[in-house]
């Protein structure tokens, strides 16, 4: 008797996924990718403006600019609206073009598989930039790095990988660049009116995503500020707050006893109430923080320049502040001389006129114009002349 022969299941046929929408083409993915690479341009160039005035590399620290006095705050508050928006536009885009990532074979040359490489790369450092940049914006940080090298890094694999993107694949973007350009000519008529309703959906996207989170810096728009974090009302005397007393590690028992020290040729301490008989000099000033939010504020204290020159300092010196917080990344910062000398930048005992609440500063906060915000020290315990 024979053993009955056993046949083996057959397994299903693996197939390619199909694509049935007819928007994945060319055209699509020019028309969005213009506007992606706007956004991903401004966002960079607002970038580099912002990592250079936090950390600026050597000599030009002391040339650094103090006017204009709004600059830093539309700089930024652009930085992240652009990058808000380029979230949009990358998803629209990733959807434009996901089918390619299927074709078969998956690689027919050399130069195609370092072309797939290349677009793997931007993808993958794009996708990376703008979500990272996000939860910065949220202040949740998920990840074991430091978000500011690491983001400023990558910003830059990001820029070449767009430019070698574009070089590889100028022949079709021109070919797809307009309406009548000859490549969208070749595409099927009917599928236009389709194409620009999604395109208008994007754009409304964007529109939307911007109108509800740029009222974090642009405050006539405020009360559309729905989906940003911060908005610019909200906080302790009518300011937002990212890093409070308690977070930093300033006590009651640590402000007990305050003077402020100033080190330099002829140095010198000060209590509160002798700072508080001194002249004192009122500005209009904005306070504008990385996340992107801004306000202005009206600030009272002394001149940071008539602090040093009391101390002995020369007229194009800098000067180091340092802070009570316990630790932090920004709890010593440098100033350099564009910024001392300039009569705005004061010492601020005071608030929309009153006294600095613990989590803005109390006793003394540095307060100058274009200036990030991690850089207007809070909880001034001592200046060093330069």
């Amino acid at each position: 008797m024979t053993p009955r022969t056993r046949r083996r299941p057959l397994l299903p046929s693996v197939r390619p996924p199909t694509f049935s929408g007819r928007l994945h083409d060319a055209r699509t993915a020019t028309s969005v990718g213009r506007w992606l690479g706007l956004a991903f341009a401004v966002c960079f160039v607002t970038g580099l403006i912002s990592h250079y005035l936090q950390h600026p590399p050597g000599w030009p620290a002391v040339e650094l600019p103090s006017r204009p006095v709004w600059g830093y705050r539309l700089t930024q508050g652009l930085h992240i609206a652009s990058g808000l928006a380029a979230i949009v536009l990358l998803l629209a885009k990733l959807w434009a073009v996901y089918p390619r990532l299927f074709v078969r074979p998956p690689v027919r040359s050399v130069r195609h598989a370092l072309e797939r490489l290349s677009v793997a790369v931007l993808v993958a450092t794009a996708v990376f930039q703008v979500f990272t940049g996000l939860l910065n914006v949220a202040e949740w940080y998920p990840w074991p790095f430091s978000f500011v090298p690491v983001h400023f890094a990558v910003a830059w694999v990001v820029a070449g990988s767009i430019l070698l993107h574009v070089a590889v694949k100028l022949p079709e973007i021109k070919a797809h660049w307009a309406r009548r350009s000859a490549g969208t000519s070749e595409l099927a008529a009917e599928d236009s009116r389709d194409r620009r309703s999604l395109l208008l959906g994007v754009g409304a996207a964007v529109g939307v995503v911007t109108l509800t989170t740029v009222g974090q810096s642009f405050t006539p728009l405020k009360r559309l500020d729905l989906l940003a974090p911060r908005h610019p009302d909200h906080g302790p005397q009518g300011l937002p707050v990212n890093r409070t007393a308690a977070a930093a590690g300033v006590t009651e028992a640590a402000l007990r006893d305050w003077r402020l020290e100033v080190t330099g040729p002829v140095p010198y301490s000060l209590t509160l109430d002798e700072l508080r008989s001194l002249p004192r000099t009122q500005v209009r000033l904005p306070i504008a923080c990385v996340e992107g939010w801004s306000v202005e504020a009206r600030w009272s204290g002394l001149r940071v320049r008539d602090l040093v020159a009391r101390a002995g300092g020369r007229p194009g010196a800098g000067v180091r502040v340092v802070s009570l917080e316990a630790q932090g990344a920004y709890r010593v910062m440098e100033m350099g001389r564009e910024y001392v000398q300039d009569p705005l930048t004061l010492l601020a005992l005071t608030l929309n006129g009153e006294t600095l609440s613990p989590d803005h500063g109390y006793p003394a906060r540095i307060i100058a114009p274009n200036r990030p915000g991690v850089l207007q020290t809070k909880w001034v315990t001592r200046l060093e002349v330069l």
